[in-house]
């Protein structure tokens, strides 16, 4: 079976203090799958859109070592919350909150993402 690409001209777009930053085209981000892109302030955030085509944003950054590795991660849910596993050390992220679920103490940043 042969899958026709998808075409659109549609941008994915961060929230940042009081305005959009356009990061890259949705055709980059592949369900279940991370992208990381770099923000104009030299942080790393990780781009997600799940299967259903909702799209995430969360800081790039695993707490737990420093390492730039959370769009790396893998993607499940857990009690219908969407999150992201560490490749690391495996901890799990809300996507949503941010909160992680397997320490209430630790949460990353998220970001308001959209497509323009």
């Amino acid at each position: 079976m042969t899958l026709a690409p998808e075409t659109t001209d549609l941008k994915v777009q961060l929230r940042l203090a009081d305005s959009w930053f356009t990061v890259c085209d949705l055709t980059v981000l592949l369900p279940g799958r991370g992208v990381a892109a770099l923000l104009p302030d030299g942080h790393q955030v990780a781009l997600f859109r799940d299967r259903a085509g909702t799209l995430y944003a969360i800081d790039n950054r695993d707490p737990f070592n420093g390492a730039a590795v959370l769009s790396r991660g893998l993607i499940g849910s857990h009690q219908g919350r969407p999150f992201v596993a560490s490749p690391l050390l495996k901890q799990r992220f809300d996507l949503a909150s941010g909160q992680c679920l397997d320490d209430e103490s630790v949460r990353i940043a998220t970001y308001e993402v959209r497509t323009s």
